[in-house]
């Protein structure tokens, strides 16, 4: 199984990546990860990345892509990858499409997590973490037993920079420029299916096995 999962920060890929993995049994490539991991192995593109990363400058989009080649020529991924978060642009994925057919890979499927970008704005915002322990909570669907207050070890529970609310907006507004063009791109292949991302976790889960149309 061979396939891409599209959806803005916090529509649940990456959740959604860790069970298909278990279900095909391919890895799961996000661009962070592969990225760490090539800076640190010292690969030809990991030292080119590292070298943007010193200067403070952005990974280009060959570094990234060269990077993500060379992780589909690892042995795992003979059977198959999910990618999660890649590619984030048009010019990734048409570079993409260009790698894939020099390594006479075809893509099975795209998965787009379609979400109400209001309601997982409200979503992200509620998280809360223990400063302590690291605890996981929301306001709304999973409050600590005391407001403010790490239900495990009494730790004070604070909002990430990432969960506040202007950073989420930001990031949602980078999605709908660079990324959400993908939908459309995908969608003239016929490689494309939209899944409700605002489903519960197993819901949304069954939803992919259906679009792909294979058995639990």
């Amino acid at each position: 199984m061979k396939l891409i999962l599209l959806g803005p920060p916090g529509a649940g890929k990456g959740t959604q990546a860790k069970m298909l993995v278990e279900r095909f049994g391919v890895p799961q490539i996000s661009t962070g990860d592969i990225l760490r991991v090539a800076v640190k192995e010292g690969t030809p593109m990991g030292l080119k990345a590292k070298s943007c990363m010193d200067s403070g400058a952005l990974v280009p989009d060959d570094v990234v892509v060269g990077i993500v080649e060379e992780r589909l020529q690892k042995d795992d991924c003979a059977s198959g990858f999910i990618l999660d978060g890649f590619p984030r642009t048009v010019p990734q994925a048409d570079a993409l499409t260009k790698t894939l057919a020099v390594m006479s890979k075809d893509l099975d499927a795209v998965i787009s997590l379609e979400v109400d970008i209001e309601a997982l704005v409200a979503r992200l915002a509620g998280r809360r973490t223990c400063k302590a322990c690291g605890a996981g909570y929301h306001l709304e669907y999973e409050p600590p037993a005391k407001p403010g207050v790490c239900d495990t070890c009494g730790g004070k529970l604070i909002q990430r920079d990432d969960d506040q609310e202007e950073t989420i907006r930001n990031r949602m507004a980078v999605y709908l420029d660079q990324t959400l063009p993908l939908v459309e791109y995908y969608g003239k292949s016929g490689l494309l299916s939209k899944v409700d991302g605002m489903l519960p976790i197993e819901d949304v889960r069954r939803a992919i096995l259906d679009a792909l149309q294979v058995a639990e």
